[in-house]
């Protein structure tokens, strides 16, 4: 199995572009080698998300170059075996603050489906080097 630590931020699009991406990750791409950690519960000092991302391999998807899920998982777990930042994949290093938060337009759809093929990829090559 391999952990996917989503960003939780409200604050720009891509905070949801990271979670819808890691939903369709769980749910249609990869469900049966995948879990989601809560990155809320994991920063807060959840025992069994710290536990798991120590022991088995995590992507972290960060909305935004604050990097929330890489910093943390490095904090109190360790080196996430993969990184993925929405707004390097948008080719943006800025966080947008336009565009609907709850309800993503087809444009952010569309990167939604993009990142959701990166984590997949990214599950995948770690799967290969588990083996």
């Amino acid at each position: 199995m391999v952990g996917i630590i989503s960003c939780s931020g409200e604050g720009c699009v891509e905070g949801t572009i990271s979670r819808i991406a890691t939903l369709l990750v769980l749910e249609k791409l990869r469900p049966a080698q995948t879990v989601t950690i809560c990155l809320p519960l994991f920063l807060a000092g959840g025992k069994e998300e710290r536990a798991f991302a120590r022991f088995f391999p995590t992507i972290t998807v960060d909305g935004c170059q604050k990097l929330c899920a890489k910093i943390g998982t490095e904090r109190y777990s360790g080196k996430p075996a993969s990184s993925i930042v929405v707004t390097d994949l948008n080719g943006n290093k800025n966080c947008s603050t336009t565009g609907s938060k709850r309800k993503l337009d087809d444009q952010a759809t569309s990167l939604a489906e993009k990142v959701a093929e990166r984590i997949t990829q990214e599950v995948d090559e770690v799967l290969n080097h588990w083996k």
